[in-house]
């Protein structure tokens, strides 16, 4: 099958990259808004979906396609991307200190019509942070792209980053140990270059 990746993530692409996969990229604008009514992961494979039927009338019959939210949760409260800076400096703020949850949900839909939806959760802690160690992030990175206003990767998550229970790689966007298992279960072949 071919694997089409439907994300403008640099790290969802440097992560299948990583994993030696052959991807194809295709961009849709889809809307990201969610019901009142979800909550939490629910929210992460919701979006997942809903981005996966955007592409159903395009696909091929030999193609799947890849798509994935993630969104930072504090208690039960949605932190997606930061409109602007002042957003992103107020979320942080939030999340100073505390700890939140990582959701990424991800779809695999094939072109035949088979789907997997799941979704892959991360605790992460941070510790006290000054507000000026805030503004330098936001400032410096400029994470208005990133759910919570920040990266994993980034010099705050060197810095900020205390306790992390579950996969770094799903905080970074991509929880690739599942997408690893359900491309192999989908294709029913292993996905090793041979």
């Amino acid at each position: 099958m071919k694997l089409i990746l439907a994300s403008n993530s640099p790290r969802r692409r440097q992560l299948l990259s990583d994993l030696g996969l052959a991807y194809t990229v295709r961009l849709q604008e889809v809307d990201e808004s969610f019901p009142d009514h979800l909550r939490r992961a629910e929210v992460a494979e919701y979006l997942a979906a809903h981005k996966a039927d955007a592409y159903r009338a395009g696909l091929a019959s030999d193609e799947v396609v890849l798509t994935a939210d993630t969104i930072v949760c504090l208690d039960d409260d949605v932190l997606n991307k930061p409109a602007d800076e002042a957003e992103a400096i107020q979320m942080l703020q939030r999340l100073q200190g505390r700890t939140h949850d990582v959701f990424t949900g991800v779809c695999l839909l094939c072109g035949d019509g088979r789907q997997v939806v799941f979704s892959d959760q991360t605790r992460v802690t941070f510790r006290k942070l000054s507000l000026s160690e805030i503004e330098h992030y936001v400032r410096q990175y400029q994470p208005l792209d990133k759910a919570g206003a920040y990266g994993a990767q980034d010099w705050i998550g060197m810095v900020a980053v205390t306790r992390l229970e579950g996969s770094y790689f799903n905080v970074m966007g991509l929880p690739v140990h599942r997408v690893w298992e359900a491309l192999t279960r989908l294709t029913g072949a292993s996905l090793l270059a041979g």
